[in-house]
């Protein structure tokens, strides 16, 4: 299979660096419904952490943020991409943004450990709509909230 490429909302907020914080704040979010498609947490000083929120629908996580008083940052965007792990899967598209110049400013990547990969990645706000022209997207390009939007707010634990 080859990778396929969705755009997803992301936020951020900050919380004090000291322990129990990113727990708390997780907490929340499980409390309040909020699944995630990825978290990111990294001190930016001796006194403060940020957080970087990923969620599976955004309307939800909004929701949450005004009962909570929680002060988020975005919607900002980023290129989520899955695909099927294999040797070089994430040069092709590397390739094309260093030949087009676009700087792939920050990015996380995992494998499942069963064939298959998510990686996401962020460009500079200025250049993302560069971006999707050059990753040649700009006209079919699949946010991955329209994907997911049945699903319930309640999920099931897996046995």
């Amino acid at each position: 299979m080859s990778a396929r490429i969705f755009s997803v909302d992301y936020y951020y907020t900050t919380v004090e660096n000291r322990p129990g914080q990113g727990c708390k704040f997780l907490k929340m979010l499980a409390t309040g419904e909020v699944n995630l498609l990825a978290f990111n947490a990294f001190p930016i000083s001796n006194e403060q952490t940020q957080l970087v929120i990923y969620p599976q629908n955004a309307t939800w996580l909004g929701e949450l943020a005004r009962r909570q008083g929680l002060t988020l940052y975005g919607p900002h965007y980023a290129l989520l991409v899955q695909g099927d792990d294999e040797l070089g899967a994430l040069v092709g598209i590397h390739e094309k943004l260093c030949d087009a110049d676009i700087n792939v400013a920050s990015s996380t990547g995992l494998t499942d450990g069963r064939g298959r990969y998510r990686y996401i990645m962020h460009v500079n706000p200025q250049e993302y709509e560069r971006a999707l022209e050059v990753l040649g997207l700009s006209q079919g390009l699949q946010r991955w909230a329209d994907f997911q939007l049945n699903r319930y707010r309640r999920f099931k634990a897996k046995a």
